[in-house]
């Protein structure tokens, strides 16, 4: 369990930087078989979108949940949902993980969507 202490820890002290800088939060969950994305108002109170591959709109087409193609998918999804909702910038929250593979690839398409991190 080091391991996932660790990526706790490391997600604890970015929140904590994420809540001093008062926007809404872009927060990833990653798990060996999908990706959960969600927006979070800026106290954290109220979930404003939120995207992951068990949507069934998001799986199809998908031949897994847990490659780069479907997090950019997610990342997609959730920028439209987010704008839709009236947010154009947001903290990213990685919650912990490094910044590569499937991550990246979300917050990538974020970008493209139109999410400004």
């Amino acid at each position: 369990m080091d391991k996932k202490i660790a990526r706790l820890r490391r997600a604890k002290s970015t929140r904590a930087h994420i809540r001093e800088l008062g926007v809404p939060r872009l927060s990833v969950l990653r798990t060996g078989q999908h990706v959960y994305a969600q927006v979070f108002s800026a106290d954290g109170s109220k979930v404003l979108a939120a995207a992951s591959t068990t949507q069934a709109d998001l799986r199809e087409g998908l031949k897994s949940g847990k490659n780069a193609e479907a997090a950019a998918k997610v990342g997609r999804a959730i920028a439209e949902k987010a704008r839709a909702a009236g947010v154009e910038q947001v903290a990213f929250d990685r919650s912990g993980y490094r910044y590569h593979g499937r991550i990246k690839a979300l917050a990538d398409a974020a970008r493209e969507g139109g999410l400004q991190f």
